[in-house]
């Protein structure tokens, strides 16, 4: 059994739904005017274009999340940029004018928190842009910018657009669009704390996802930015994007949690199988491939849930992909029983669980499963015309999921206890005094039966039923629990 250590992290995130939003590509609102080059709203995305989604569209589909279940947003970029996911920062205080500007954002947080919703914002503080005016500036002085080091800067000329010429100046892995700020110099540091406290402070924000944070090295960085977020809002959340299991970042000193890219990659490996394209996952830094069995993936967990604190685990980031990955559903060549499997793990496993918009839809992806992947084809805009393209048997499922996750409280903070990991099939508890909510997931092409028997920390087996999907079930003794699954499905049993 896992379930016990204390440690302070936010309360409310044990409790979170989370929905990542792309804000580009979910809704169009037409409510702000907007620029004549835009793409069509059913265009292929691509890696320069706008479809012109923007937060007034969140606003307007709120209604949509939140019978969905969802109760917390995680919005990539919305700061003003010079490109469509807006990692290149042009005004870290300034909301980008196709999103609506400062007065959209505050439009979206009152009505969030009216509904008792959270939003976490995506910090990018690595890195600015050559549109950045400190950096601009040094491209118009050169050495006679007041602002010169506030980057690091190695020669003269600066090349910020020749590729055939040496950039001199250090950039996000070599990238000259993304001037690496200089954190060793504390004007730097201190605007970026004062940019992460002003959106608390001003506009109430509710935490933030930090890019790459492990690419800023000066000593205290983050210990210090945390110290600064939690006097301006003690319960932000701050979440970090690192790809690997790192209990380093979670020891309480600079994150709540981290992106659980591991879990995704185990999931993926065990619910997709051979399906996944070695193709498709190529140079990722997470491994969602070669295929898992119900003991590798096990074994995957274990490490996982083993790693860190039982309150961090509550507080990690359960995604099952995002923008920087292929959808699941393309990993796994457009199984749809794939990405249902795995969200049936995401709902009942320990750690708040984040849904990238679509998914629960089955939104599409790349379909070339075999060629390199370009992160465009993870970034399609969301079909709300189009309800033809909605996997609706998905979105029944997921909503009924969510709302168990609601409404189970076991699935929220309740102790972990594997019970089978058998050729295809895995089994596990969520468990707390009289109450368990065990969960059946068999990935493999044939049906699956066995006997679970039962721990002496779960509730013995006086009343079961089935409460999600299908199962034969059959009690041999008070904890020992027979049962058989249907290929390619799961299904959750209460005993209480």
């Amino acid at each position: 059994m896992i379930g016990s250590q204390s440690r302070s992290t936010p309360a409310w995130v044990q409790d979170a739904i989370f929905y990542q939003i792309f804000p580009d590509r979910f809704a169009k609102s037409e409510r702000l005017t907007k620029p004549a080059n835009l793409q069509a709203w059913d265009d292929p995305p691509t890696q320069q274009g706008y479809h012109g989604g923007d937060l007034l569209g969140i606003v307007e589909k709120l209604d949509y999340l939140e019978e969905l279940g969802v109760n917390a947003l995680y919005l990539n970029p919305i700061f003003r940029s010079a490109s469509n996911h807006r990692y290149h920062t042009h005004d870290y205080y300034q909301v980008d004018p196709l999103l609506g500007g400062n007065a959209a954002l505050a439009e979206l947080v009152e009505a969030l928190h009216q509904r008792g919703m959270r939003l976490v914002l995506d910090g990018v503080f690595n890195h600015a842009s050559r549109g950045f005016f400190q950096f601009n500036d040094i491209l118009e002085n050169g050495p006679h910018s007041a602002w010169l080091d506030w980057f690091v800067i190695q020669d003269w000329p600066l090349s910020p657009y020749d590729g055939d010429r040496p950039a001199n100046y250090i950039s996000w892995w070599g990238n000259r669009a993304l001037p690496k700020f200089n954190t060793d110099n504390e004007q730097v540091r201190e605007f970026i704390y004062d940019v992460a406290t002003y959106w608390l402070r001003e506009y109430d924000i509710d935490g933030w996802r930090l890019d790459v944070p492990a690419e800023i090295d000066t000593p205290g960085f983050w210990e210090t930015f945390r110290q600064h977020v939690k006097e301006a809002k003690a319960d932000a959340y701050l979440v970090g994007e690192i790809w690997n299991q790192a209990p380093d970042w979670l020891s309480g000193a600079r994150f709540d949690g981290l992106m659980n890219y591991p879990f995704a990659a185990a999931v993926t490996a065990f619910v997709a199988g051979d399906r996944v394209s070695p193709t498709l996952v190529k140079g990722r830094s997470y491994d969602p491939y070669p295929p898992a069995d119900a003991e590798a993936f096990a074994q995957r967990i274990d490490e996982l849930l083993e790693g860190y604190a039982w309150p961090v685990t509550l507080s990690q980031l359960n995604l099952l992909d995002s923008h920087d990955t292929p959808r699941l559903l393309s990993l796994a060549r457009g199984d749809a029983a794939g990405l249902s499997l795995a969200t049936l793990l995401q709902m009942t496993f320990p750690g708040a669980p984040c849904i990238y918009y679509g998914d629960e839809i089955a939104l599409r992806g790349t379909t070339a499963y075999d060629e390199p992947h370009d992160d465009a084809d993870a970034r399609w805009p969301f079909p709300w015309h189009e309800r033809s393209r909605w996997n609706e048997e998905l979105l029944k499922d997921v909503r009924q999921l969510v709302a168990m996750r609601h409404q189970e409280p076991v699935l929220r903070s309740g102790a972990f206890s594997p019970l089978r990991a058998k050729d295809h099939c895995y089994a596990f508890a969520r468990h707390e005094s009289n109450t368990a909510l065990i969960t059946i997931v068999n990935a493999g092409e044939e049906a699956h039966s066995d006997t679970l028997s039962l721990p002496e920390d779960l509730p013995p087996v006086d009343q079961f039923r089935v409460v999600f999907g299908r199962a034969d079930l059959k009690v041999e003794e008070s904890r020992s629990l027979t049962y058989a699954v249907a290929a390619r499905s799961g299904t959750i049993v209460s005993i209480r």
